[in-house]
């Protein structure tokens, strides 16, 4: 061998190591993300439950950019492209969108199989209706820093628009991210407003959370209050700020007061609660997409042993407890509840989703919890009736009697779509179209 050989040798060594290195790097990953997208197919979870990403196969060149900037882990490499391996994890924030190099990543809200309903709004957040503004999740965005930002925001269109005489400037329907967020802006602006809520405490859909449960949110600012730089807390430890929050920039929520219509008078509207009517130019609506639990109708729900939300795990130690739902709020209040020591627990669901819809975390602890005996499952089952002490179950055409002494009900919320479009505000329902720029 010639020294001009052995030294082409010498060099291409190092290099062809690294290509080995990078193909057997890369070939472990793939192997990874199949298994991930083989396990989402099999266990029939094809459809992200919010907000998604699509990919254009075409433009997209496997950078895996959108994959690291996926706090979610929702993305993978396959066939060096972008695939969706666990939509269920997808939560809509759109960072992989900001990350693809090459514009090959579109936001769409739906699927081809589901619809979304979202309204129709401005850059400012005002619907087609003048006065009418729509901040955080009923408008499609449910991300904790997406609602701050949004119900500031459209508080600086509102504060253009001040109402006269008698009127407020502005009612704040809710007391979620976008809520709070416009309620400080309102505030630092001098406007005369209103904040009002339907739940007992603030929060919006983090109020509805499990005990413990951990809340992912990202650095955001806030009026009056300034920049908060936390990346991952406790529900507890958000909620503790929001009543920090509120306590330090002197804001009065009106707690346990649901909005219940709106008319047009004038130049501005009446909006009705279930306290009082208040005249106002503006609304600013903050509320979240489950709007208000839906409820079963059936006989002895309006019982007190029945509850649309668990807060407190602790309170049914040693009790004979139905949940009912078959999303992560029924599967992770079935979990927390089958912790406490005596506690019986049969979750029920009207199809089979609860091993499913839920997220991968919570799927397998539901599991792991069914194997063990500590939650009992019931598919294709519903409630007909609620005693005192007794629940009526069907399953498959067949009726029983169970003993109970609490019903938890995770059977989500029913959006104030009818109302919007009775004050004729555009609700349009999107089946996997992108997302409006």
């Amino acid at each position: 061998m010639s020294s001009t050989s052995l030294t082409t040798l010498l060099y291409l060594l190092p290099l062809l190591l690294t290509l080995i290195l990078y193909y057997r790097r890369y070939r472990r990953r793939e192997t990874k993300f199949r298994s991930r997208l083989n396990e989402t197919v099999k266990s029939g979870i094809a459809e992200p439950l919010t907000l998604h990403p699509v990919i254009d196969t075409n433009k997209c060149i496997g950078s895996g950019a959108c994959v690291k900037a996926c706090p979610e882990q929702a993305l993978g490499i396959v066939r060096g492209k972008a695939v969706m391996v666990a939509p269920d994890h997808c939560i809509g924030h759109g960072a992989c969108e900001a990350a693809c190099p090459v514009e090959a990543i579109s936001l769409v809200f739906g699927t081809e199989k589901r619809g979304i309903d979202i309204p129709q709004v401005k850059p400012t957040f005002e619907t087609n209706v003048s006065g009418i503004y729509i901040a955080g999740e009923l408008g499609g965005m449910g991300l904790i820093r997406k609602g701050v930002d949004q119900g500031a925001r459209a508080m600086e269109s509102i504060r253009k628009n001040k109402g006269t005489g008698d009127q407020l400037d502005v009612v704040i329907v809710g007391s979620g991210p976008a809520g709070i967020s416009g309620s400080l802006a309102a505030k630092e602006a001098g406007l005369r407003f209103v904040t009002i809520e339907q739940e007992d405490g603030l929060g919006g859909s983090v109020y509805h959370f499990p005990r413990r449960k951990v809340a992912m949110t990202a650095p955001m600012n806030l009026p009056i209050i300034g920049k908060f730089d936390r990346y991952e807390i406790s529900k507890e430890e958000l909620l503790e700020f929001w009543k920090d929050v509120i306590r330090k920039a002197g804001l009065k929520i009106n707690f346990m007061e649901r909005m219940e219509a709106i008319t047009k008078s004038g130049n501005g509207f009446i909006l009705k609660t279930s306290k009082q009517n208040y005249k106002t130019r503006n609304v600013l609506l903050a509320i979240g997409r489950r709007g208000t639990p839906r409820k079963l109708g059936v006989p002895g729900e309006e019982q007190s042993k029945v509850v649309y939300r668990l807060i407190d795990a602790e309170q049914y130690q040693g009790q004979h407890v139905l949940v009912v739902g078959g999303g992560d709020s029924a599967a992770e209040a079935a979990l927390a509840v089958a912790a406490e020591r005596g506690t019986t627990v049969t979750l029920s669901c009207r199809g089979d989703e609860i091993f499913t819809r839920p997220k991968e975390k919570n799927r397998q602890l539901l599991k792991q919890a069914v194997e063990k005996g500590t939650v009992k499952v019931a598919l294709k089952c519903q409630v007909k009736e609620i005693g005192r002490d007794f629940v009526v179950l069907e399953q498959e055409g067949r009726r029983g009697r169970f003993k109970n002494d609490a019903v938890i009900i995770c059977a989500g919320g029913t959006l104030p779509t009818p109302m919007l479009k009775e004050i004729g505000v555009m609700v349009e329902t999107y089946y996997g179209q992108a997302v409006p720029k």
